[in-house]
């Protein structure tokens, strides 16, 4: 029989942890067959961890705990869990409640039908406009500039098989999008659809500079866009400076029209100044990223790691 891991990433949850783990209880656990709930606290500041082991305390058997030394961010956390999880596939959860539990029993058939990767896709979003208008246009850049394959509404979790999470732990990238590098591998792709529900419970956690940093990621990891973007700058203004130099010279000689004009040409330089440091800017994005992954460090750092009691017991 065929195992599934259920990976929850944990920043901050505990408002929800105990609903989520009641709500699976409910209505996908005892139709799974054999299955494990691999919970990561990545460095939350409030009672997450406690309430994991509360529910490890319930579920002894199918319940593996892992704490990072910190926060890392999602994309370690979820490389943490499938880096331990013990399933022939494993599917990544959400621990807000914003997703029906449902949907993995749909994702986990896909996977039984030789899907090796089943992304769950947002149909809707029961959520604020400005926030949905914003995640819309993040895809809308991926899908143009990085990974057409990506879906029009997105997707926070994925069932992966167990190749799949062998390929990931073989990439090894940090500031990196997990789900882009799932894309990217490019095993046969099946995916189910759902609305997404607003959050009832806590507080999100996904702040400005956190998105700010996926979309860098996701453009810099997977696409030479931000330097050719550079280079067509540079054409740009290279043809504009000679036809403005060509016309200053046309009226000089022909019109005897002085060459003067403090104003505009401050203009010039002061934006041809922060274009320049804009390019910069880019350049150290990439070198950055370089450097980050020259040092080697690894992309999480795992404080405690308490597997199902019965493998305990089978070890010992």
């Amino acid at each position: 029989m065929s195992k599934l891991s259920i990976v929850v990433p944990v920043y901050y949850n505990e408002d929800t942890l105990m609903d989520l783990y009641h709500d699976m209880q409910e209505k996908i656990l005892d139709k799974l067959g054999d299955y494990e709930l691999v919970f990561v606290d990545d460095g939350s500041g409030d009672n997450s961890w406690k309430i994991m082991n509360e529910i490890k305390a319930m579920d002894s058997a199918h319940v593996r705990l892992v704490k990072l030394s910190r926060n890392f961010g999602e994309h370690a956390a979820l490389l943490a869990g499938l880096s331990v999880c013990t399933g022939d596939c494993a599917v990544t959860k959400q621990a807000d409640l914003q997703e029906d539990s449902t949907l993995i029993l749909e994702m986990y058939e896909s996977w039984k039908k030789g899907n090796k990767v089943v992304l769950a896709v947002r149909r809707s979003r029961d959520e604020n406009r400005v926030k949905v208008f914003f995640a819309n246009l993040y895809y809308a850049m991926v899908r143009k500039f990085v990974n057409k394959n990506m879906p029009e509404g997105g997707c926070d979790c994925y069932l992966i098989d167990r190749q799949v999470i062998e390929v990931l732990e073989r990439l090894d990238e940090k500031n990196s999008s997990l789900t882009l590098q799932v894309l990217w591998a490019g095993f046969k792709t099946d995916m189910v659809y759902f609305d997404r529900k607003d959050r009832e419970k806590g507080k999100s956690r996904w702040t400005f500079a956190k998105k700010l940093k996926l979309v860098l990621d996701s453009m810099m990891s997977f696409s030479y866009v931000p330097i050719r973007f550079m280079t067509y700058i540079g054409v740009i203004f290279d043809i504009f400076a000679l036809i403005l130099l060509i016309s200053v010279l046309v009226e000089f000689f022909s019109k005897g029209v002085p060459i003067t004009g403090w104003s505009s040409l401050m203009c010039v330089i002061l934006l041809s100044s922060g274009l320049i440091l804009s390019m910069l800017g880019i350049l150290g994005e990439y070198l950055w990223r370089t450097l980050d992954a020259s040092r080697t460090r690894p992309p999480y750092i795992i404080d405690e790691h308490k597997e199902p009691e019965e493998q305990e017991k089978g070890e010992e």
